[in-house]
């Protein structure tokens, strides 16, 4: 009998779960790459709606009537461009946050492969939209207001089905490292969207939209052909109740009736309410830990490029390209968070000294880029430092995180809860994106140091929100140990 080929030994060696994991992995990566992807171009495009127009050659057969604005788009030929611009990025975030809540809700209720691929086509459609304002001639704000928020609103459909279809699939002992790796993609897209934003930025704007629109709805075509052949959900092993949080361990003891504190396991098939989500020990103060964070890096996704151009003087192109370096750090801090955290055991520690390291990395960034703009070293090192310390808690807490408390083992073995949870840690970030953009649109008149002052003491209150649940943790830990003493 003929022996196997090599390589056919390699494929049949893999388990059908196995093949399961990696195709859900890969298509999950691919599906969210394009979401960010579709996402950067505003912050490339930025420096091009408004720029310098005296150092501009201006055509012979035009006719200037102000030498400073003549080559700016309208509306942000104003002088108060950057709150223009504050506005653009809340519209968009805003809407997102407040859709990323009812999300999670739909996501557990809906067919995945008809949910994800419909938000991927309707995010193509209203990203090329904003391109096509270049082509109609529109300068109206309104419009391009509108289109950001629709598009806010159906990008939100993307998170928490990729998390609960990759979070469900693996198990926690790895589930840091692993996620972490995966979560590149949000890195990987940022970096894709500023490279093929800033081909066209200088010449036609309206396809640095365009391109990614097309796409993004092109990959969701593929969800709708290739998704809905593969299982979402792996099979859940009912577990004990050994290891119940210590939160839960006080309530029962101080409970007048003990004997409804503990339940007989069930196999729930329900999805979680909204409410349930929020008891669960860990999801708010991961929330509002994520909610500081995200502030910073969304902040720098939308106005890094913007800030390298307007202090280092560079052009569109270039101070898009050098900001590509702080995403290519954010995929190494967000493997390194997760690799940390699972050797480690400690996700929230693991949190808080990444963020207590960022702040004086946040200062010396602002430091290299104002002062060694000329040579490109000590401001690369310092994006790429950046990168990762901020993106690193916020990899770490939108996935291991998310999906370390929508598998808790107070859900009983309950899998549908994951959407919901990774939606409500989510969409309390992006509450926080949305407000580090705007409140960056209205300081950055007043100074860029005045910007990277907020953008530090919104890192530490992140760092200090988690340090309290913490306090508190082992505070319930003491009051455990002194009541068993006593009894």
């Amino acid at each position: 009998m003929r022996s196997l080929a090599p390589g056919i030994k390699l494929i049949t060696s893999f388990s059908r779960d196995s093949w399961y994991r990696f195709f859900i992995l890969l298509l999950t990566f691919v599906f969210y790459t394009t979401y960010h992807l579709s996402r950067k171009p505003i912050s490339i495009i930025k420096s091009q709606l408004h720029r310098n127009c005296s150092n501009v050659i201006h055509p012979a057969d035009l006719n200037i009537t102000d030498n400073d604005t003549w080559c700016d788009w309208a509306p942000f030929d104003q002088n108060n461009y950057q709150n223009l611009f504050g506005v653009l990025d809340n519209c968009f975030l805003v809407a997102y946050a407040i859709g990323m809540f009812f999300s999670g809700i739909f996501g557990e209720r809906l067919p995945l492969r008809y949910y994800l691929s419909s938000g991927m086509i309707l995010s193509g459609i209203f990203t090329a939209l904003f391109g096509l304002g270049f082509y109609w001639q529109i300068h109206s704000l309104w419009y391009y207001c509108l289109v950001q928020a629709l598009n806010g609103l159906v990008q939100t459909t993307g998170w928490p089905a990729v998390v609960a279809c990759v979070g469900n699939w693996f198990g926690k002992g790895k589930r840091g490292f692993i996620m972490g790796i995966w979560n590149s993609h949000t890195s990987v897209g940022n970096i894709l969207g500023s490279l093929i934003a800033g081909v066209y930025v200088s010449s036609a704007w309206g396809l640095s939209f365009i391109v990614p629109g097309i796409i993004i709805a092109a990959a969701g075509v593929i969800c709708f052909l290739l998704e809905g052949n593969l299982p979402l959900y792996a099979r859940q092993e009912q577990k004990g109740n050994k290891n119940k949080d210590c939160v839960t361990k006080l309530q029962e003891i101080f409970s007048a009736n003990t004997s409804t504190a503990v339940e007989t396991v069930e196999d729930h098939t329900e999805a979680i309410s909204f409410c349930g989500a929020l008891r669960i020990p860990g999801v708010v103060e991961f929330s509002l830990c994520l909610l500081f964070a995200k502030l910073v890096s969304y902040t720098f996704l939308y106005w890094l490029p913007l800030y390298i151009a307007n202090v280092a003087h560079f052009d569109p192109k270039k101070a898009g390209d050098l900001s590509t370096l702080f995403d290519v750090g954010g995929i190494v801090g967000g493997i390194l968070a997760g690799l940390i955290s699972d050797y480690s055991g400690g996700r929230a520690t693991t949190c808080c000294a990444m963020l207590i390291i960022a702040a004086p990395m946040i200062n010396n960034l602002f430091f290299f880029v104002c002062i060694s703009s000329s040579a490109l070293f000590g401001p690369a090192g310092m994006l790429l430092w950046c990168g990762a310390l901020v993106n690193g808690p916020y990899a770490l807490i939108t996935t291991a995180v998310s999906a370390d408390l929508g598998t808790h083992e107070c859900l009983r073995g309950n899998s549908r809860a994951l959407s919901t949870v990774t939606a409500i840690i989510d969409g309390t970030g992006s509450i926080g994106a949305a407000v580090g953009p705007l409140l960056a649109g209205l300081i950055s008149p007043t100074g860029w140091n005045n910007v990277f002052y907020m953008l530090i003491a919104a890192d530490v209150l992140a760092c200090l929100v988690r340090l309290k649940a913490d306090v508190y943790y082992y505070f319930c830990i003491i009051a455990i140990n002194i009541y068993n003493i006593i009894k």
